[in-house]
């Protein structure tokens, strides 16, 4: 069995030449709205929900989504900076080469949808939902998803740099030849077959050993 990692090649979002200076607010957003190639800053979104909304090529600075509601989201070629995401929902939504870079993603709920070409830094995934979800090419670095659900999804070519996965639900997810060495897995729900053939550190390997029912004698 080669176990040896795979690590992602992500590509980032292909953003307009000063996409900056197109820099507008936005508060409401309507039913099939297609929204292009805009820098939107410093607002809070109002709309409670609304349905099949595109966003393409476009910077969030600072936006506010708290608990907005998003059915069949498409998001392409787009940066989260420094955006509160908490709460909102986006399931069964359509990521793809995307950014979340110092978001507030508490409680985010992304079930079901597919992710590719994701990168996200330091961002607060708390009780995050990425239950049945699809990742491919995707980053997680210094990121904290303590009591985050990951649970029955497909990892392809995923890498985590120093997250926080503390008393996490992640049964039915396979980490198999993924690097889980410098990340925290305290108190995780996994099963056995999760969690064989995943790359782990001498520590690590002490306390998943609990799943297989062993018992380590000193």
């Amino acid at each position: 069995m080669n176990n040896k990692q795979v690590l992602p090649k992500v590509i980032k979002p292909k953003l307009i030449n000063g996409i900056e200076q197109t820099s507008m607010k936005i508060i409401d957003v309507e039913d099939e709205a297609t929204i292009k190639n805009i820098y939107i800053s410093d607002c809070a979104m109002e709309t409670r929900e609304a349905n099949k909304v595109d966003f393409e090529g476009v910077i969030f600075n600072k936006v506010d989504f708290k608990g907005i509601i998003l059915n069949s989201l498409e998001l392409i070629d787009v940066r989260f900076e420094n955006c509160d995401l908490s709460n909102a929902n986006f399931v069964g939504a359509i990521i793809h080469r995307t950014e979340f870079i110092n978001c507030k993603l508490m409680g985010l709920n992304l079930s079901d949808a597919t992710l590719q070409n994701i990168y996200m830094n330091n961002c607060n995934g708390q009780f995050i939902h990425m239950n049945y979800i699809q990742m491919k090419n995707v980053i997680l670095s210094d990121c904290i998803f303590e009591n985050s659900n990951l649970q029955h999804s497909k990892l392809d070519k995923v890498e985590f740099r120093k997250c926080n996965f503390i008393l996490s639900q992640m049964s039915g997810t396979s980490l198999s030849g993924i690097d889980l060495s410098n990340s925290n897995f305290e108190g995780v729900s996994i099963r056995p077959e999760d969690i064989r053939g995943a790359i782990v550190s001498p520590m690590q390997a002490v306390d998943f050993s609990k799943i297989f029912g062993l018992i380590i004698k000193e």
